[in-house]
């Protein structure tokens, strides 16, 4: 594996390569678990190439106090993607990613999806995003760009990125990877205490409790149902939401046949966990 800092190296290196087959691209803020390592597995056997980057964003972070919080695990990050076999880590510093700071730009135009979940809960959230992203597609130029379907509504933001943006790369949303016990894999779960981690599962419960008792109709028993139970075991909910699968417009009434997808967002602690389930009829 091979480590570079600066963008006209990377660029450099890259332009060799380009000829000899597709570039599969992981964007990563660190803290690498099982989850980034599969998407990194995906890459690999799908493309000659695989590149990921580690940059923790500080543009994508509406509370300050969450992105010093952020875990940095780097010389282990470092070992896991050479272990795997990455042939390329990206691991640039905030002058290259931002050069002369991170200032006003433009807004991306996300539509609804910039306003609704999290981005009513992490207001200018996916538009920092959005700004990475956008910058390290620039840098990579990557044939397949890999995300985990964890992060539900980011992906469905970076579908449109591409749109508006034109880019050619093609997305590939991989399924979230879970531990034993069914929580979603999160670089946030080292934040957690033994307790809290005892109790996160919670969400995945009831994410399974949503989808045994889907039925078509109103879904505001099943919605009370979560936040209810959430609350029991300790949580304190942003939202729980059903929505159209593929455009994220929220439902509440369902007609038993629109591709449907349950989210969560709640904490446990100062730990704000997310998770999500694409619904079956």
């Amino acid at each position: 594996m091979i480590i570079y800092k600066k963008i006209s190296a990377i660029r450099e290196k890259l332009g060799t390569l380009r000829h000899k087959g597709n570039v599969g691209f992981v964007p990563t803020m660190g803290a690498l678990h099982e989850g980034h390592i599969q998407l990194l597995r995906t890459a690999r056997n799908e493309n000659p190439f695989s590149v990921v980057s580690i940059f923790v964003n500080p543009a994508q972070f509406n509370d300050p106090g969450d992105f010093q919080k952020y875990p940095v695990t780097l010389e282990k990050d470092i070992e896991k993607l050479a272990r795997e076999g990455c042939d390329i880590l990206f691991l640039p510093d905030q002058e290259e990613i931002y050069p002369g700071g991170i200032t006003p730009a433009p807004p991306y135009d996300l539509g609804m999806l910039d306003h609704i979940l999290e981005g009513k809960f992490r207001p200018g959230h996916f538009q920092g995003v959005c700004r990475v992203v956008d910058r390290l597609l620039e840098v990579v130029e990557p044939d397949f760009l890999y995300l985990g379907q964890k992060d539900y509504q980011q992906c469905m933001v970076i579908r449109r990125l591409l749109e508006i943006t034109g880019r050619k790369t093609v997305l590939q949303i991989c399924d979230t990877v879970r531990e034993q016990d069914g929580l979603a894999m999160s670089s946030r779960n080292m934040r957690l205490s033994p307790l809290q981690r005892s109790a996160a599962p919670e969400i995945y419960r009831v994410l399974q409790y949503l989808q045994e008792h889907l039925q078509a109709g109103h879904l505001a028993s099943l919605r009370n149902y979560a936040n209810v139970e959430l609350t029991r075991n300790g949580f304190r909910v942003d939202y729980v939401e059903f929505a159209n699968a593929d455009s994220l417009e929220l439902i509440n009434s369902w007609n038993g046949r629109e591709p449907l997808v349950a989210l969560v967002a709640a904490f446990i602690g100062e730990v704000r966990l997310i998770d999500n389930k694409v619904l079956q009829p």
